[in-house]
């Protein structure tokens, strides 16, 4: 959704496997290569219409290089950071507040 503070995300395509998507759309998104390390969370999206597969990853050195046609603005933060974002989804507030914190990330 257009506006909207979260961690990059995207649609697994037909026969692609969920690794497979983070990697794909990272690269899309923000131009990063990473290695999905394993799978910490599933929750639906706000609206209910999708569920949403969290994956933990090792990137590789660079700078991110956002598509402006999927990226308005990147910006690393610490988790209590993401709470000072607006707009920011549900779930994603509840990943850094409920599910991060036992990652021991």
């Amino acid at each position: 959704m257009s506006g909207y503070w979260a961690p990059p995300s995207g649609r697994i395509e037909p026969g692609e496997s969920q690794e497979a998507a983070v990697v794909r759309e990272i690269r899309e998104e923000l131009g990063l290569e990473v290695t999905p390390s394993r799978k910490v969370w599933e929750c639906p999206t706000d609206d209910g219409g999708f569920l949403l597969h969290w994956w933990m990853v090792e990137a590789e050195p660079g700078e991110p290089r956002p598509d402006p046609r999927e990226v308005s603005e990147v910006r690393w933060v610490l988790p209590d950071e993401f709470h000072a974002l607006d707009p920011t989804f549900e779930g994603d507030r509840r990943f850094f507040d409920e599910v991060l914190p036992g990652l021991g990330a």
